[in-house]
């Protein structure tokens, strides 16, 4: 049986503080690296408020601080944005209101490659950063 977003969303996972394994983009080898859950994640950006941006690098960056961390895994973060994003949907799908969903176009806009992949398309990100005074 294929998994929802939100049973993806929701799926404990193995998260913590371990050290990185090696040197890539602004993680170096031995830093202390959080490895969120995608609950975590969600729990983070519906704490960005309403006409505030965050872009992927704070996100990571503040989201290792709340954990006792020195950075964010880059890799976890994008498979997590889209989960999140796609949950969010599936809640819209279902009929809840949008200020009752994850506000995940605080962190993604239409150049960040997670939106390319979203299965809703880029126009409801580009629409609700519209909406919210957010840059394009």
């Amino acid at each position: 049986m294929v998994k929802s977003w939100n049973d993806r969303l929701n799926t404990p996972g193995i998260n913590g503080i371990k050290p990185s394994r090696r040197t890539v983009a602004d993680v170096v080898e031995g830093q202390p690296m959080l490895v969120p859950t995608a609950r975590q994640v969600d729990d983070f950006i519906r704490s960005i408020p309403e006409g505030v941006e965050m872009d992927i690098r704070a996100l990571r960056t503040a989201l290792a601080i709340e954990h006792g961390a020195e950075v964010t895994c880059p890799v976890t973060i994008g498979y997590h944005l889209r989960t999140v994003a796609e949950a969010a949907n599936e809640d819209l799908q279902r009929g809840m209101s949008l200020s009752d969903i994850s506000p995940y176009w605080r962190v993604i806009d239409a150049k960040t490659p997670t939106t390319r992949k979203l299965s809703f398309g880029a126009e409801f990100v580009a629409a609700q950063r519209k909406r919210e005074g957010l840059k394009p």
